[in-house]
């Protein structure tokens, strides 16, 4: 996956070109925001499972964020889909993201279990940089600029 490929085709789906955001629903900014914070916890946690699990939904709140601000596709079939077959047919730049993170799922259902070595440290840390790319990502095609929340110093 190139992330430069996925950023240009983003930039080029929203018209990049434009100074003027788009009007974004609150629930949906307020969906990007959660993504922000689960991505915050994440980068905290220690053990590699909680990691894994808690930037895989933060990517998931990205994506969904996407799917509520782009309506989702109509289909003849009304059987639940899940966001990442929803998001390609909303926002085709996403497409090889949302196969990435679909496929990490049983991943993050064997970490939510609890079971050990569900996720090793290097795939939570390769994760969590990419939930942060991804999320980034989402953000561009929805013409919301975000500047990630600093991090705060422990009373005292």
């Amino acid at each position: 996956m190139t992330v430069m490929t996925n950023v240009t085709e983003v930039r080029a789906s929203v018209g990049d070109a434009s100074p003027r955001q788009p009007r974004v629903a609150p629930t949906v900014l307020s969906m990007l925001q959660s993504a922000r914070r689960g991505l915050a916890e994440a980068a905290d946690e220690t053990t590699p499972g909680a990691r894994y699990v808690m930037a895989h939904l933060a990517a998931l709140r990205a994506a969904a964020a996407v799917v509520a601000a782009r309506g989702e596709p109509r289909s003849r079939r009304r059987k639940p889909h899940s966001v990442w077959e929803l998001l390609p047919q909303v926002e085709p730049a996403l497409t090889e993201w949302a196969a990435y993170f679909a496929a990490g799922a049983g991943k993050r259902a064997a970490a939510e279990a609890g079971l050990p070595r569900a996720a090793s440290a290097r795939e939570a840390d390769d994760l969590l940089r990419d939930a942060e790319t991804f999320l980034s990502l989402a953000e561009t095609a929805l013409g919301v600029q975000v500047q990630p929340p600093l991090p705060l110093r422990p009373a005292g």
